[in-house]
């Protein structure tokens, strides 16, 4: 008979999973393959807890025995231990998915290529501000809020769970239903681990696997691929667009008494439903006024306001909110103003269309860094945005001769185009260099940051300090 709950992967969300299992009273088992300090003093917290913990190995028959398995995100889908357990008729869930299993609650759940991390803090922000308790949690990284599992051990409960949730992450979902599901863009990314981009999208469509008519959908009209993820699921499809004339024909018939938010003349606008009468509008404020830069990031107001909206968040609640949000770490991050150039930090711009959003979002000249590990995506796209807004792109680290090679093909001129053979920290020696007065210098790498860095926050980190001068440039990062 299966019993217990066994836990793959030992870092944040394995923690936190084995953590909750426990304190719901299951016996736990938890293996990792690292046996790094990190992991060392985890699994010796859970042995003290009453887990079984292995690390260096996986026993899959005791894993197998479990009632419900549990598999961390980091660990493919490829790996020898999860093929042994699909041949053993072995099903495994997502930390998640066993998190919501035990929320006393609504679940709002946020996915998307980009925008993600940034509209799920802004729908628990803007709740919030509105008097209502929400809590944050899932995918957006633990110096910004807990693994999912820890929001089902909050007393008393929120009224709303927020959750960020990866494609990786809903690949295992099996229950969860959000209340209201947020889709933020879709574009080509982590094809170093999808077998193709379809597959990357049917991860994504899971989202909507368990809609009922009563869920609702907040989705981005301007993205095709957004507004067919959900085929023919159930629920109520709510669109937000900078434009709401930009959305085309067919949806306007579609869904126009369905909730939307937009741009108008500046102003974020959201209009809700209405039958039979023209839907009313709601005018929430400049966005001039809104702290966090760019174009993408008006988007994900947008689609933060109106989730918060339906969910019962007062107008005011969310005028306050939105002004009070402040610019998340690494995510078009202003980190110094030195001599009239302004230095941002977008180092979680790791696929080509987060960096393209970011460029054409921008009014001032720029000069650009891009580059890391190469993820296979077609660089050539970013070409018309560099052209237009970027005095010089300098270049630097694994992907940079490609990179370079595709961007002049598709029109950059050569002379923009300048290669850091040094690393990093030359990267950032050659973009101060070339910033003049008026300048802003992006870090928004297109590449994901493992040829040099263990995670784009380090990287991020590694730019603020060179940017503020609070580092020596030239050192290896």
């Amino acid at each position: 008979m299966s019993t217990g709950v066994a836990i793959l992967g030992l870092g944040a969300s394995g923690d936190a999973a084995a953590r909750l299992a426990l304190e719901k009273g299951e016996n736990v088992y938890v293996s990792d393959l690292q046996t790094d300090p990190g992991t060392l003093a985890r699994a010796g917290e859970l042995r003290a807890l009453g887990a079984g913990v292995d690390l260096g190995t996986h026993d899959v028959a005791r894993i197998a025995s479990a009632g419900v398995v549990v598999v961390s995100p980091g660990i493919p889908p490829d790996a020898p231990v999860l093929r042994e357990l699909e041949a053993c008729g072995v099903r495994t869930v997502t930390e998640p998915e066993f998190a919501a299993r035990h929320y006393a609650g609504p679940l709002i759940a946020v996915t998307g290529t980009n925008g993600k991390t940034t509209t799920a803090a802004l729908i628990s922000h803007l709740l919030t501000a509105a008097g209502l308790r929400a809590a944050l949690g899932g995918n957006v990284g633990t110096e910004l809020a807990p693994a999912a599992s820890e929001l089902a051990l909050l007393v008393p409960p929120p009224e709303w769970f927020v959750l960020e949730l990866s494609s990786f992450q809903l690949a295992g979902i099996d229950t969860l239903t959000p209340v209201i599901g947020v889709v933020t863009t879709l574009a080509p990314d982590h094809l170093d681990r999808y077998p193709s981009l379809e597959a990357y999208y049917a991860d994504k469509a899971r989202l909507f696997q368990n809609a009922s008519p009563q869920s609702r959908w907040v989705l981005n009209a301007e993205v095709e691929a957004v507004r067919h993820l959900p085929g023919d699921a159930p629920g109520i499809r709510c669109w937000f667009a900078a434009d709401l004339e930009a959305i085309p024909e067919a949806l306007q018939k579609e869904g126009r008494d369905a909730p939307a938010a937009f741009l108008r003349d500046g102003m974020l606008v959201l209009r809700r439903a209405a039958s039979g009468t023209p839907a009313p509008e709601e005018v929430l404020l400049h966005q001039d006024e809104l702290s966090i830069l760019g174009r993408p990031n008006a988007m994900n107001a947008l689609a933060a306001a109106l989730t918060a909206r339906m969910a019962g968040a007062s107008l005011e609640g969310i005028r306050d909110g939105l002004r009070s949000f402040r610019p998340l770490p690494h995510r078009m991050e202003p980190v110094a103003d030195e001599g009239g150039v302004l230095w941002v930090n977008d180092s979680k711009a790791t696929n080509v269309e987060a960096a393209r959003g970011a460029l054409e979002s921008l009014e001032r000249s720029v000069v650009a860094i891009l580059g890391g590990k190469d993820k296979g995506e077609a660089y050539g796209t970013l070409a018309a945005a560099l052209q237009a807004r970027a005095r010089a792109v300098v270049l630097y680290g694994a992907a940079a001769p490609r990179m370079a090679r595709e961007l002049v093909a598709a029109g950059v001129e050569p002379h923009r185009v300048v290669q850091a053979d040094g690393g990093f920290d030359e990267a950032v020696t050659k973009a101060r260099a070339l910033a003049l007065p008026g300048d802003l210098v992006l870090l928004s790498p297109a590449c994901s940051s493992f040829d040099a860095f263990p995670d784009y926050r380090a990287r991020g980190a590694r730019f603020a300090a060179l940017a503020r001068g609070e580092a020596t440039e030239g050192r290896p990062a």
